[in-house]
């Protein structure tokens, strides 16, 4: 059961993740209404690092279900391990009870949140990567916070109702259904003046000139044409830290062009290249 303290905290941001005021009215107008939160997006702009900012802020457990193209809604509820079982009776020299099936079944990550004994965050990551019967039986699930177990005909209930955060990059539709029963927020790439406050974060002591040179670039390359990839927020942060690693960077040299550590940024052959013979041919401001 949910207790009602637990309907009345508030996600106020965490230390390394920028928050606006209208994603986190979202957040916590979800945990009142208790409905999951679909996030959308493109990839890098901070959708799975939301769920560990709030599991961080609210100071509860986080629980991460990655969502596969063939997963099947059970593997998510439950497993039961008939090999072990089999195995055990054929040996017999374990000390788990055969004839106790509860003693071979195995909790997924949404059975995990569901008797965890503290309130948790549960991240369902990528949910477009399912079909359309995963989503909304899975949904089903989480509307009545309970399911069954069939081989011990026992139903397992939630000890305490999970912050869902549903996160989506938008590569296959999502059934009406499934959107109608969540509430929904599309977090846009940010822009240089929020990438800034971004940085600042995870580089407080960092000189403005590399900081501001180092943004103004990576946007630059984000719009180069025939790019498959664009560098996310991760890229830049670790484009960063491999400057700053770099005895002999100048902040100076992006100014002319001479952008280093481009595996950094681009992780695909072809772009990768794109932007190499790019880099050597012009300036960028």
């Amino acid at each position: 059961m949910t207790h009602q303290n637990e309907l009345t905290v508030q996600f106020s941001g965490a230390t390394k993740y920028v928050l606006d005021s209208e994603l986190a009215a979202i957040v916590n107008i979800s945990m009142a209404l208790e409905m999951p939160l679909l996030l959308k997006g493109e990839p890098g702009t901070g959708k799975t690092m939301l769920a560990h900012a709030i599991a961080e802020n609210l100071k509860m457990p986080l629980i991460i279900l990655n969502v596969k193209s063939s997963m099947k809604l059970v593997e998510a509820l439950y497993q039961y391990d008939t090999l072990t079982r089999l195995n055990d009776s054929r040996f017999g020299d374990s000390k788990r009870d055969v004839s106790n099936i509860d003693e071979y079944i195995k909790m997924g990550k949404i059975g995990q949140a569901f008797t965890a004994e503290r309130r948790t965050v549960l991240l369902i990551d990528e949910i477009d990567k399912a079909d359309t019967d995963f989503q909304d039986d899975m949904l089903d699930v989480l509307d009545q916070m309970q399911f069954d177990i069939i081989e011990t005909d026992k139903t397992i209930k939630a000890k305490h109702r999970p912050v869902i955060i549903i996160t989506s990059n938008a590569k296959k539709d999502l059934s009406d259904p499934f959107l109608g029963r969540c509430n929904f927020h599309h977090i846009a790439f940010p822009d240089p003046k929020m990438m800034r406050k971004i940085i600042a974060v995870h580089f407080p002591s960092i000189d403005n000139k590399i900081a501001e040179n180092a943004i103004a670039a990576f946007y630059s390359m984000r719009e180069l044409d025939g790019i498959e990839k664009k560098p996310a927020t991760r890229e830049l942060i670790n484009w960063i830290r491999a400057l700053h690693a770099d005895p002999d960077f100048r902040a100076k040299d992006i100014i002319k062009g001479e952008l280093p550590f481009l595996g950094v940024l681009f992780k695909k052959s072809p772009d990768y290249e794109r932007a190499q013979s790019i880099t050597t041919r012009r300036k960028f401001f």
